[in-house]
Parts: C-alpha cells; structure tokens; sequence
C-alpha cells in the first residue's frame, strides 16, 4: 500500500555550464556559495573540478576551470558540451589584471564552441573597497 498517489517528481532538466575567470576572482567560492558549502578553506583550483548546483526547476552542473597561466591554455579542451558560460573578474583587480581579464573573455565569446552560447558575466568582490562599478568594468 502506498501512503501518497503523486508519484516521483519529475525528473529537474540539467544544464552543463563551464565557468572561467582568472585565479582569484572567486569562482570557487562563489560555486561553494551556491551549493551552501563552507567558504572558509577555500583554495584556488589547480586543473578543474565540477559542481552539481541545485535550483528549484534545474540543476546546474558547472565545471569550473582553473585560472592560471599554465591551465588557461587549456581552458578550451573542456568546452565541449556546454550549454552556457559563467565568467566571473575580480572587479578590485589591478588595471593590469582587468585588461587580462577583459582579452580573456573576448577570446571566449569569439571561441566557436561558446559564441552562440548564453554568458554570464559576474563582478565579483563588490564588497571591496577597490570595487569597480559594473559601467567601469564594461566590455
């Protein structure tokens, strides 16, 4: 005998999505954020790890790749698949760090793999002094 006539819930859609963005920006722990993990250890990711970020109607599985020189070279090889880009800059970086930032995003959005896809640009650390508004940090 069962206790309820509803059945499962359907089955939520996923949605494969890469995020990207320089060592730093925060991309892990905005991703620690979103699965309501603990932000307090975090390290920067060396190669990439993958997330399953749960919302009411989907599921996000968000494979976030590391941002320094020696792994952004092979950011690419993991753009197969994907259904949508989150990049997320420092907006208190260096002007240095920004203008890298910027040619690094401009590269993404012309990529064959993700120019017809769906971006997701994130200025992070706004809770900073150093913060730039999002017209300073425009395209």
């Amino acid at each position: 005998l069962t206790l309820c006539c509803k059945g499962p819930p359907p089955p939520r859609p996923e949605y494969d999505v890469v995020c990207i963005g320089l060592t730093g920006s925060g991309k892990t722990s905005l991703l620690s954020r979103l699965c309501s993990e603990n932000t307090d250890n975090v390290v920067p990711t060396t190669g990439f790890s993958i997330k399953a970020v749960p919302f009411q109607n989907a599921i996000l599985n968000v494979k976030e790749l590391g941002g320094a020189d020696n792994i952004k070279k092979y950011w690419s090889r993991y753009y197969q698949g994907s259904q949508g880009v989150i990049f997320v800059l420092d907006s208190a970086s260096s002007e240095e760090d920004l203008e890298i930032a910027r040619n690094e995003l401009h590269s993404a959005l012309q990529h064959p793999q993700l120019c017809t896809l769906p971006f997701l640009i994130l200025a992070n650390h706004q809770d900073k002094p150093a913060a730039r508004s999002v017209q300073e940090v425009r395209v």
